[in-house]
C-alpha cells in the first residue's frame, strides 16, 4: 500500500492495490467504475488514481449483494438509492444489514483460497488470530471459513488491540446480542401468537433486517456517546 493519503487520512490505494485488498480483479474494479457502482478515484501526482476506504466498503457491499443472488441490474438499482457520499462506516452498516438476510455460510477452502477471500496475504500468526476469533478452523491443509465473519476478522487484524481484548469484546457482544435477541423474540411472539403461520413468517422476514439496522444504529450512537464521555473526562 502506498504512503500517500486521500482526504481525512484515508489510505491511498492504486487500482491494483484496491483490487488485491478487495479480492477482485483490476478489470472488475474498472468495470464497476464504468457502471457507476464505484465513485471515480482521486487523481494524485502523475495522474495516478487513488482509492480509499469508501471504495473498499462499496466493493464489499457489492460482493455481499452478489452473494444474495442479486443481478448486476438489481445491484445498480440498489446502489442508486444510496447517497453517493456515504462514508465507509455507513456503507459497512448497509452491508451488515444485507448480511443479516443471509443464512450462515461456512466453506472449506485451501490456504491460497483463504488468502484470496481475505484480499491479502496471511501469516501463520494472522491465521491463528482468525481462528481464535472463531472466523476460521484449521482441518489438515484446509480451513473451514465463516464467510460472514471473514472480512470483519481480517479488518480486526490491523486494529491495535491485543488478542485478549478482541476476544473479550467478542464475548461481551455475543452475550448481550443474545440477550437482546431473546427479549425481542419474546416481545414479537406475544404480538403474533394468534396469527396465521404464514403471517408470522412474513412478519419475521420483514422485521429481520429492520431489527438488525435498529440495533446497529442504536449501538453506534451509544458507543459514540460512551467514547465522547471517556475522552472528555
Amino acid at each position: 500500500m502506498t504512503t500517500d493519503t486521500t482526504d481525512a487520512g484515508d489510505p491511498a490505494l492504486t487500482v491494483d492495490e484496491l483490487a488485491a485488498r478487495a479480492g477482485v480483479t483490476v478489470r472488475t474494479v474498472r468495470f464497476y467504475g464504468t457502471k457507476g457502482l464505484l465513485p471515480p478515484p482521486v487523481i494524485g501526482p502523475r495522474r495516478v488514481g487513488h482509492y480509499g476506504r469508501e471504495h473498499l466498503a462499496r466493493l464489499a457491499l457489492i460482493e455481499e449483494l452478489q452473494q444474495q443472488g442479486m443481478t448486476l441490474a438489481a445491484i445498480e438499482r440498489y446502489l442508486r438509492q444510496l447517497s453517493p457520499d456515504l462514508s465507509a462506516h455507513d456503507l459497512a452498516i448497509h452491508r451488515a444489514v444485507v448480511t443479516s438476510w443471509a443464512p450462515d455460510t461456512v466453506e472449506t477452502v485451501s490456504r491460497e483460497e483463504l488468502q484470496r477471500r481475505a484480499g491479502r496475504e496471511l501469516a501463520d500468526g494472522d491465521v491463528a488470530r482468525l481462528a481464535a476469533m472463531g472466523v476460521v478452523r484449521a482441518d489438515g491443509d484446509s480451513y473451514h471459513v465463516d464467510l460472514g465473519l471473514l472480512r470483519l476478522g481480517v479488518q480486526l487484524l490491523d486494529v491495535p488491540l491485543s488478542q485478549e481484548a478482541i476476544l473479550a469484546s467478542r464475548k461481551v457482544l455475543v452475550e448481550h446480542s443474545r440477550a437482546a435477541a431473546h427479549e425481542l423474540a419474546e416481545l414479537f411472539r406475544g404480538e403474533v401468537s394468534e396469527r396465521d403461520a404464514r403471517d408470522v413468517k412474513s412478519l419475521s422476514a420483514h422485521m429481520h433486517p429492520l431489527v438488525v439496522q435498529a440495533l446497529l444504529t442504536t449501538f453506534q450512537r451509544s458507543l459514540k456517546e460512551e467514547l465522547r464521555e471517556w475522552l472528555t473526562r
